[in-house]
Parts: structure tokens; sequence; C-alpha cells
């Protein structure tokens, strides 16, 4: 069976691989039936591997325990708390033939699944309401009203479904050459224009922003998540941009012009609806970088469906093996988000291997992932025996400085990549979004 590190080095490309060899140091595996455990190490690996070419580094390390736990929330408030990650109706229900789960976390997503239910946002009236459909037809009906749901199937249910099948046609990483560039980019001062919201694309940009790269996340007026904010906007600066109104379609413009990178988790057709599709953002940005994601892959019927890790879990049954392998009466999520933090350290590799390419080979490269994808991925390695537990974290996971949040000071865990001795440098502690003007720091 092909490794994770084989495939994903495949997935990359023939083209420059990276000479760099990244040293693993510390232990640790996180439990589940599935190799969870291999997943993480082999995609921040691959992102580290192709930073340690970029920058030249003698030695590049890997804390594998630090690792994992960057693989879930890594903040630790200081006399302040968090908010919940989950809205509180978000999660699986029964439903008359088995179970659903329904994502909730943005406002709008809560209004379509509330408007299909038609009860109150109480959790035990959506259980009510739920019972009495079939879970299906209920999936159906509130991704048609605009929200995210997914209906729990077993891994043969969607090794059998259309979607599924075509996921499994496609490569993990889906490279295009947009055309050619002359002069070389640098990380430090890369600039990156962020339209991610969660949780793989920011992972991605997170990482390139602790190793030099000019973040700059752009988020419409109505989006909000409060409970993952300190995650996905560390080390970048935060701007707002409605693109429906003329002056800020200008100012975005002018911001795409001038990125060397475009990073944007958009469905098929969403920014072509807002006017902003591939033949226009060519036109706008002919040498930039282009790398995108979404949730359930780019061909096949629901290619431009709305997902998220959790939702993609239940429709790839990942959920339905955990629950049948620990025998438990419900379903049995992954012990992280494991697609969206492997996605996103793959995007960020796919970045970093463009900008080789850019400077080596003068080639353009735009670079397509998705979540369902990674989970093709993850189920292709078989199931897993159980892993012992982590030992408890203790205070030498964190480092050793305090962040100054938007919300309180902190603590956070000690990031598992060193380059040559070095931690990333944030350039931003983690704030709420929207609070910088949309203009590139200088």
């Amino acid at each position: 069976m092909t490794s994770f590190r084989q495939q994903i080095a495949e997935a990359l490309g023939p083209d420059m691989p990276p000479r760099t060899r990244v040293l693993e140091i510390g232990d640790g595996a996180l439990p589940s039936c599935f190799d969870v455990t291999g997943l993480t190490l082999a995609s921040i690996e691959a992102a580290a591997a192709e930073l340690g070419d970029l920058l030249g580094a003698a030695q590049v390390t890997l804390n594998r325990r630090h690792a994992l736990m960057w693989f879930d929330m890594t903040l630790r408030p200081t006399g302040w708390e968090l908010p919940g990650a989950w809205d509180p109706i978000a999660g699986n229900y029964p439903a008359a033939d088995g179970w659903i789960r329904l994502h909730t976390n943005a406002p709008r997503h809560r209004a379509a699944a509330q408007s299909v239910l038609g009860c109150t946002p109480d959790r035990e009236a959506v259980a009510q309401s739920v019972r009495d459909w079939e879970k299906d037809a209920l999936e159906t009906a509130v991704v048609a009203a605009g929200g995210a749901a997914g209906a729990m199937r077993g891994l043969a249910d969607w090794a059998r479904h259309p979607q599924g099948r075509a996921v499994a046609a496609e490569p993990l990483v889906a490279w295009t050459h947009k055309g050619d560039a002359a002069g070389d980019l640098r990380l430090n001062g890369l600039r990156v224009l962020d339209l991610t919201r969660v949780l793989a694309g920011p992972v991605a940009t997170r990482f390139l922003a602790g190793f030099g790269a000019n973040v700059l996340r752009i988020d419409p007026p109505d989006w909000t998540e409060p409970g993952v904010e300190p995650e996905v906007t560390l080390g970048k600066r935060c701007a707002g941009l409605d693109l429906t109104l003329p002056t800020d379609r200008v100012r975005f413009e002018t911001l795409l012009r001038s990125a060397d990178v475009l990073v944007h988790g958009y469905r098929p057709d969403a920014l072509e609806r807002l006017g902003f599709g591939a033949e226009r953002r060519q036109s706008l940005a002919p040498a930039a970088i282009e790398v995108t994601l979404n949730a359930y892959g780019w061909t096949g019927p629901w290619a431009g469906r709305r997902g998220f890790d959790s939702v993609v879990q239940m429709s790839c049954g990942l959920a339905a093996e955990a629950m049948r392998q620990a025998d438990a009466d419900r379903p049995v999520a992954l012990p992280v988000q494991a697609l969206d933090h492997a996605t996103g350290y793959l995007m960020a590799a796919a970045v970093l291997r463009a900008v080789r390419v850019r400077n080596g080979r003068r080639q353009v490269l735009s670079a397509r992932l998705s979540l369902a994808r990674a989970a093709h991925l993850l189920v292709s390695a078989g199931l897993h025996g159980p892993s012992a537990p982590m030992p408890p974290e203790t205070d030498a996971d964190l480092a050793p400085e305090s962040e100054a949040t938007g919300w309180g000071p902190a603590r956070r865990i000690a990031f598992p990549v060193e380059v040559d001795g070095r931690m990333p440098t944030w350039r931003h502690a983690a704030g709420p979004l929207r609070r910088s003007a949309a203009v590139w720091e200088t």
C-alpha cells in the first residue's frame, strides 16, 4: 500500500521535488480506527519540506507531539474564556432512517436549517423535527435552502455514490499551468490574498504567515464564527469587503492585481456569480499563483455543494465506520478535524512548490484540492490499530511568550516546525475579523 508521504509527493508533482529532509522528533499518536496520526505528520512534513527548500534551510525539524496538537485548538486564554466552537444546534441527529449532521455555525446556514425544519433554534425542538424526516431527504432540503448538512453513509455507500466515484478519480492536487512570469518571489513579504473562511484555507495561510508571508484576509460583512477566529486569524491582517458594492469591487481588484498568491475556498461558479470568474481573475492577475479548495471535489454532481470537515466525515463513511468499529450507538468523529488541517497544510505545500516552480522555471501554476479527496486519501490507508493516548498537556507544550490577542492575553501551543532552529514569527496576534483596512501592509 502506498504511504501517505509517497502519495503526497506524487500529488505535488515531479517538478522540483524538495531536497530538504525533515527531522521528526518526539512522540505521540491520536486515537482512531483510521491513521489520522500518519496523515497529520505527512501533511505537515510536506509543507515543512517545501518551506525548507524555498528558504535554503540546513535543517528543518518537526515535533510530532506538537504537530498532533496543532490539528486542534491551540490557544490557551489567560483570565478569559474562548467561545464555544459549535453553534448550540449544530451536531448529529437521528432521522427516521439513520443519522444526519447539521452544520449551523454560520448564521445563514442556521437560518437555512431552521427554514426547512420549521422549528425554534432549540436543540430538543430540532431533534424532534429531524426525527420526522428521512436523512437523505432532509440533507437535500437543507442544501437546497442554502445550508450545510450531511447524511451518514457507510464507506461502501460512498464508494458507490456518484460523488464518491468522482472524487476517487480526482488527483489529490490538481495542477494547472496558468502562464509564465518573470522575476523571483520571496516568502518574506509574499503577498497572499486570503479569501478562505474555515478551516483548511486559514490553516494554509497561517503557516505561510508564520514564516514571512504578508497575508491579508478578506471577509464579507456578514461572516462570523467566533469559536474559531482565534485560530484562523493568527499572523494575518483581517479586512472586510462587500463584493456587491462598486467601491469594494474596485478595492478588491486593486488588491488582486498586486497579489503574488490568491487562496480561496469558493465553490465552483461562486466567484463567477460575483463577476470574478477564472477569466476575469486571469486578466487582473496573470502572474498570481492560485490555490483553492472546496468540500466535495471539483467534478461530479456535488462539486458545488457546501460542506465542512464534520459534514464530509458523515458523507464519506468515516463517521459510520468509526461508529461500527467502536460498537457505538451514534456517529463517531475523527479525534480532530483532520480533513481540514491536512488539506490546509497540503495547500501551503502547494503554494510553496508553486513559488519554487515560478522562480526556477518562470511558470505560474494554480492548484485545486478538496476535503473529500483528503478523506479518500485517509481511507486508502485502511483501518488502523488502537493507539495509546498522548500524555496530558503540560506547560512545557506552550510557547514561552504571551500572545496579546484581540480578546485578551493567551499562551499558544508551541508550533511544531522549526527552520534552522527558528520558530515562526507571527506579525499579528489573533483578533476579530474585519479589524484592518483592506490594504497591503508596508
